[in-house]
């Protein structure tokens, strides 16, 4: 029967990181519903052609929709052996969704890593990125700072930030995702398969935590 993770994380913790890491150490296929949305609309797919309409209208892709896109993609040969689940679900009502999704596969939600850090933390890492103005070089105030302050390393070009970079912007994404994510942690720490991983620690500590969990 096949393994089926979901792993939770805010904003600047690195769960897209260490969900490739775990797929690369495991025989789980990491599965993004982002990916899968762009995957299928870039290649017109009846569910992609669906989900863009609402897209288009600026309104939320009907559960169903995801869960059709997450039945399909789950149900190709090289999920076997299972499947590490990134970006869904986010409610209580998804989740209940997936359940009866994977049920069909004979199988559930076995453990959901929740990786997780201080809102400090998180504001930190993510925030304080620079580009270069000519190239697109990428720097952080804090971790690869340029040589001279405001000036690209590279071609000499001025440095901006993005207005979703700067730490205003970061703090507020890092807490409405608390926020709109507490219910699924709740939902999930109730029925006994949630397992908090401290994201404040080195990637590799985390990496060594995750490993651990499955393992069990």
């Amino acid at each position: 029967m096949a393994t089926y993770i979901v792993l939770l994380g805010p904003p600047g913790v690195g769960k897209g990181t260490q969900a490739v890491i775990l797929a690369q150490a495991t025989s789980f296929v990491h599965v993004s519903s982002g990916d899968l949305f762009r995957v299928n609309i870039k290649n017109q797919t009846e569910l992609g052609k669906l989900a863009k309409s609402y897209i288009d209208k600026g309104e939320l892709v009907p559960d169903d929709v995801t869960i059709a896109m997450i039945r399909d993609r789950i149900s190709q040969p090289d999920c076997k052996a299972g499947v590490i689940l990134d970006g869904f679900p986010r409610t209580p009502r998804q989740a209940d969704a997936l359940e009866t999704m994977l049920a069909e596969f004979g199988g559930h939600v076995d453990v959901v890593p929740y990786i997780t850090a201080d809102e400090e933390v998180l504001v930190e890492r993510t925030s304080g990125r620079w580009l270069c103005r000519a190239q697109g070089h990428v720097y952080h105030e804090k971790f690869s700072p340029p040589g001279q302050a405001g000036i690209c390393d590279v071609d000499g070009s001025e440095l901006y930030q993005r207005d979703d970079d700067k730490k205003e912007t970061v703090a507020n994404r890092i807490h409405v995702y608390f926020e709109q994510t507490m219910p699924l942690v709740d939902y999930y720490l109730k029925a006994g398969k949630l397992i908090e991983i401290d994201g404040a620690q080195s990637m590799e500590q985390v990496t060594g935590d995750l490993l651990a969990v499955l393992k069990k």
